[in-house]
This record gives C-alpha cells, structure tokens and sequence, in this order.
C-alpha cells in the first residue's frame, strides 16, 4: 500500500489529534515563538497527520499542535494521510529533515532513523547487499547527503558523518544529551561514538548532560586522569575544624585547657609552644 493523501480534510479539531512517542521533543521556546507568530499573522503551515483506526496522529507539527492549543483553537489545518507503520516513520524523518533549526544531535537522530526505516521496507539495500539492489542503496544514500548538504550549505562528507554518529546512540543517551546546558556539537556525537566500553561512555553521557564537562573529549580526558588523592593533613585538619564548631562551649573550653599539655608533648624538648 502507498501512501494516500486525504485530500477531501483540510482541517481538523485540535483535540482529537493525537501524539505518540517522537524523536524530537518539543521547544519551549520554539511554542512561545509559535504562539506569537500565528496571533500575529495567523497559522501558515498544515500539520502532517496520520488517519489510523485509533484516531487520527500526529507526524509532523507538534510545536504548532502545542501553539494552537495555548491559543485555545479548535481547529488546526492539516494534511492527513493513510499509510503503513514504516511509511509513517518515514514521513516523521523526512518532514523533520527539511526543518532549519535542527541541531547537530536532531539532525544525526532523524537521519539515522530515516536510514533505519528505509533498510526495514527493503532489506535488499542495506549495507554489504551485492547487485544492483546494492548499488542503487548507495547511489540513493548518496543524493539524500547531497540534498540535505546542498539545503543546510554543508559538504555532503558532513552529513554522512552526522549520519554514522547518530548510528552510534541508544535511545537513553539521546534523551540524556538533549538536557545538556551546551548543545552538543558533531565532534561530540562522532567522540561519543568511537568509545569502545559502555561504562566510560555512560559517563561522558552524563558529564555532557550534567554541565561537568564542555565537550566530549573534555569529559574523556577527565576519566583518563587520575583523581588527585586528598592531603591527609588537610583532611584532618578539617575534620578537627567541623568538630570545634559542633561541640558546645563547655567542651570547648575542656580542650583550650588540655591543648598546652598536648601541644609540649608533640615538640622538640625545649620547643615553644
């Protein structure tokens, strides 16, 4: 089955269109930004929605879903479509790589995912396929780059490397990395991605998402260096400090009065206090 577009709808009640799960969270600031524009101007572009037995679901336009609802609309323009579950998530890849505020970490999802699906509807192209059936995988691979690097005014290499990167994620590290305070960069997904044992790259993962490190490479060069290991005077010193300021008054004044006594016992015979 193709895809069919319903073109005979041309609206649709806000509330009865549904979202499952994406691969792009929505922006805050980009509904605030949408918000504003479509009181403004009014809505210019129809959400992409998908007709299924359950109801009708969202693939495309979920920050403009999310700004017609705090406008308090009830009806949404929109193109709706019947496809299979594959096509569905090839739609969701395409619409979103056309999309100019990607960022680097999107743009490695939805290419991926893209790549992914398309591999599931004909096996005979994935990677390593001979024949004719390979050849044209990789010519087809090659002008979704060109496209992509022609749209965003970079080298077709660059994409095919954004691509290879976002090969590398799993699921929760790309939920870790969108809460990074830095948005990550293509050296970081591309460092991340050439870390050998889970464990480490758990932890840059996480030092990325937590602000601890800038970069990805900051954040494994800090593992590869030994942690400097506390001064033992230091430490007790600062024990001793915490002990004078939780003891009340009276212990206080028991220690200042015994201090003399153990002070000349630690010094040199002859020594001053």
């Amino acid at each position: 089955m193709a895809v069919e577009f319903l073109t005979t709808i041309h609206v649709l009640p806000v509330a009865d269109v549904r979202e499952t799960s994406r691969l792009r969270p929505v922006s805050e600031d980009a509904v605030s930004a949408l918000v504003d524009a479509i009181g403004a101007h009014g809505f210019l572009t129809r959400i992409l929605v998908r007709r299924t037995p359950g109801g009708d679901v969202l693939l495309d336009g979920a920050h403009r879903l999310e700004a017609m609802r705090r406008l308090e609309r009830a009806e949404i323009p929109a193109v709706v479509v019947m496809c299979r579950d594959d096509e569905a998530r090839l739609l969701e890849a395409d619409a979103n790589l056309v999309g100019a505020d990607l960022t680097p970490l999107d743009l490695a999802v939805f290419l991926s995912a893209r790549r992914r699906v398309y591999q599931e509807m004909h096996p005979e192209t994935k990677q390593g396929a001979a024949g004719a059936a390979g050849r044209w995988m990789q010519e087809t691979s090659k002008s979704l780059a060109s496209t992509l690097a022609e749209a965003r005014g970079i080298s077709v290499r660059h994409v095919s490397r954004i691509m290879a990167a976002g090969d590398a994620l799993q699921p929760d590290e790309i939920a870790k990395l969108r809460l990074a305070p830095r948005p990550v960069n293509l050296k970081d997904l591309q460092a991340i991605s050439k870390i050998p044992d889970t464990v480490t790259r758990y932890d840059v993962v996480d030092a990325l998402a937590e602000g601890r490190a800038r970069t990805a490479a900051q954040a494994i060069a800090a593992r590869k260096t030994p942690a400097a290991q506390p001064d033992p005077i230091d430490a007790a010193y600062t024990a001793l400090c915490k002990a004078w300021d939780r003891a009340p008054l009276a212990a206080r004044k028991r220690f200042v009065a015994r201090l003399p006594k153990d002070l000349a016992k630690s010094l040199p015979k002859g020594g001053a206090v």
